[in-house]
């Protein structure tokens, strides 16, 4: 009785969600408030973090940052992300590692780092920011990349491990051009 009545409830759930918004979400997320999940987690106003992201450790974030599905936002070493900035789905964020530890066989210890993230950037599908790293405002990091070491404000990083691909440029207008490097080095 009870598995027939859910059923009916995310059939009809889904389908609302379908027309009003033009997607289909995991069941998880039909039924959990993306908003209020990042205001039980102290984030700032107007950010929202998928049910299916993984929190923990200490980890701030500032106003209206888009965290995405499937990421990971390790603050045991300490996390701080900014705000308006976009968190793609499948990204990884770690301020620790254990490489030292596991190589060692438990004689090392784990290894934690902060992590900052300025304000204004978007970090791309599936990429990996490594502990220890601090970036910039105003950065664009490409899909699928390592950030490994720290990125300045106003750059656009990318590959594995990210370098330097392009620029930033704000336009007198106050809008934003993206401006790619030839050569994949710019000073």
């Amino acid at each position: 009785m009870i598995i027939g009545v859910l059923k009916r409830f995310f059939r009809t759930k889904r389908h609302y969600i379908a027309n009003k918004f033009k997607r289909v979400l995991p069941v998880g997320e039909m039924v959990t408030d993306r908003w209020e999940k990042a205001k039980y987690l102290g984030f700032g106003k107007g950010t929202s973090i998928y049910d299916s992201s993984i929190v923990f450790g200490e980890v701030s974030v500032g106003e209206q940052t888009w965290i995405g599905p499937n990421t990971i936002l390790d603050g045991t070493g300490g996390l701080v992300i900014g705000s308006f900035c976009s968190i793609s789905a499948g990204v990884h964020i770690y301020t620790h590692n254990t490489i030292k530890w596991a190589l060692t066989m438990g004689k090392e210890k784990y290894e934690f780092a902060s992590v900052a993230i300025g304000n204004g950037c978007i970090i791309g599908p599936q990429s990996i920011v490594a502990s220890g790293v601090k970036i910039g405002n105003r950065v664009v990091v490409a899909a699928n990349s390592f950030v490994n070491v720290s990125v300045g404000d106003n750059l656009i990083v990318g590959g594995n491990p990210a370098k330097v691909i392009g620029k930033v440029q704000e336009k007198e207008n106050g809008g934003i051009e993206l401006v790619y490097s030839k050569d994949s080095i710019l000073n």
